[in-house]
């Protein structure tokens, strides 16, 4: 079973190439919906009352396998949508119809199977697997949809803002993207607001940061570049932003923390000259979170391995006290801040006498 993806659809739907059966699934519901739409214009076109049927999750498969053996009546083609089928718990007779429906090489007709919400995954299921492979039998294709690269978003942004009369450099769109988050749906919004925001001309990051809103994420790395930076006032603030907002104190901490873990890998790999790429891979960072370890590689220069285990002591401490619940959560990450800011600065624990 060989699995396509983005790119590879795009350029089989740009040629007018429709295949009689899709199954797309992944991590990006709003890349779903968006081929979902693709396809049902490429196939029935705007004007598709008559041609197009949606169905949804439990439904009597006689129903579409009708509807995709009947002649088109304005167009071309007839499309079906069949979303978030749970073909894993459905009957053996349901399952057997299901395959059938997904493996007919329908000449005037287009089956889509999307599933958003049902999970999906030929690598995982046996009835995923028999699925995709019946899909492939009739000439369909099987896409998965995970969420774009970081490189492909800022992109995306830079073709976005360029659009709208402004121009957006490609490393103001990935700090755009840290200070956003990787969702599509999102990141057209937070566009469409800075482009507003500034009107015309370039746009820049204090630009993002004045009228963006910001993910959690990115409060706590703001956070976070305010403790290294020693600069006890904001981070102090920062923290209080961030209690205000409702956040669980351990999440707080633990992404906190994870800047603190990046330095400890990124600064073992540095001895042992290990690449940042090969870190990255060991440690399972994704595309759009391998910024992290550049990050932790310049903020290392304010470090020595003293300073950086003291700090990841501190930070151990918290969490213990923090799940003793025997002490107040605010208290416990004020004091961490002002022991880690302390460490850095002097290069020593805070005298408890």
């Amino acid at each position: 079973m060989a699995e396509i993806y983005e790119e590879a659809l795009k350029k089989s739907l740009q040629s007018g190439l429709i295949k009689p059966v899709y199954i797309l699934f992944g991590d990006d519901g709003y890349l779903i919906n968006h081929y979902q739409d693709v396809i049902i214009l490429k196939t029935c076109g705007k004007d598709n009352d008559f041609d197009l049927q949606k169905l949804e999750r439990e439904v009597d498969l006689s129903i579409p396998f009708d509807f995709l053996n009947q002649f088109p009546m304005m167009g071309d083609r007839k499309c079906v949508i069949l979303a978030d089928y749970n073909f894993e718990s459905a009957s053996a007779e349901d399952f057997d119809r299901l395959i059938a429906l997904a493996s007919d090489d329908y000449v005037f007709s287009t089956l889509v199977l999307v599933f958003e919400d049902i999970p999906f995954d030929p690598k995982k299921s046996s009835k995923a697997s028999k699925l995709a492979a019946a899909a492939e039998r009739c000439g369909g294709c099987v896409v998965r949809l995970n969420h774009r690269s970081g490189n492909d978003l800022a992109k995306m942004l830079v073709t976005g803002a360029k659009k709208r009369g402004l121009a957006l450099d490609i490393s103001v769109a990935k700090y755009m993207i840290e200070t956003c988050g990787t969702d599509i749906n999102t990141l057209s919004g937070e566009l469409e607001k800075v482009c507003r925001y500034v009107g015309e001309g370039v746009i820049s990051k204090a630009d993002i940061d004045d009228s963006c809103i910001k993910t959690v994420d990115a409060v706590i790395y703001d956070y976070t570049a305010k403790l290294i930076m020693c600069d006890t006032l904001s981070a102090i603030n920062k923290l209080n932003d961030l209690l205000y907002m409702r956040l669980e104190p351990v999440v707080i901490l633990f992404t906190a923390a994870s800047a603190f873990i990046d330095m400890a890998r990124v600064n073992a790999a540095k001895k042992s000259h290990v690449a940042l790429s090969d870190v990255a891979k060991d440690f399972s960072y994704s595309e759009n979170k391998s910024f992290l370890l550049t990050k932790a590689a310049n903020n290392l220069s304010r470090f020595n391995d003293s300073k950086l285990n003291l700090c990841l002591a501190a930070i151990l401490d918290a969490d213990r006290m923090l799940k003793s619940y025997s002490y107040d959560a605010k208290t416990v990450l004020e004091q961490m801040t002002v022991k880690i800011i302390y460490i850095i600065a002097n290069g020593e624990e805070i005298d408890k006498n």
